[in-house]
């Protein structure tokens, strides 16, 4: 059950978002930098309205999975999950965002998309992950090269170029083939 599930990676521990997570959220989403780089605007509204939406979306689930990113030691510095799921294609797309600056650059960001990976292709029947980064965003995309994501087109849309990656699920070796 989703509600219970914690995925732990080397750095990071995803656990499933709650109410607790919407201050830090609402800071992130009104974060001028931080939107330019989601290529959305920071939020307007107040805190009240922002947290009146929060609890709806967490009481109602929607395409794919959303999980807050902790550091081993409980503190939420991120968010990240799956979704737009197609079960025809075995596809989803995939989306992060560490929000607190402490934690960029120091891996925080790979380790929580290398555990997610490692969920949907453990336990999903997905075969293709993709990701949409803008084009000029060098940081993130060497951090999804990293994570094993390789470009494979491009996107223009909401008035923003993106670079448009993929993984795939990892063959596994079928009996009596040498690893």
């Amino acid at each position: 059950m989703i509600e219970q599930l914690s995925l732990v990676g080397e750095k990071v521990r995803l656990r499933p978002k709650h109410l607790g997570d919407a201050t830090n959220d609402y800071a992130w989403r009104r974060d001028a930098e931080l939107c330019r780089l989601d290529a959305a605007s920071p939020l307007t509204c107040s805190f009240k309205e922002f947290l009146q939406d929060y609890v709806w979306e967490l009481q109602h689930h929607y395409s794919g999975q959303r999980f807050a990113i902790e550091t081993l030691e409980g503190e939420h510095i991120g968010n990240c999950g799956f979704f737009n799921i197609d079960e025809g294609k075995r596809e989803a797309e995939l989306g992060i965002m560490i929000g607190n600056r402490a934690y960029w650059n120091r891996g925080y960001g790979a380790d929580a998309i290398t555990t997610l990976l490692k969920y949907i292709f453990t336990h999903t029947n997905l075969r293709r992950v993709y990701l949409k980064t803008l084009d000029w965003n060098i940081r993130a995309q060497r951090c999804f090269k990293k994570c094993g994501f390789t470009p494979c087109g491009s996107l223009f849309c909401w008035g923003y170029s993106f670079l448009v990656m993929e993984i795939f699920r990892p063959e596994t070796p079928s009996v009596g083939q040498s690893v």
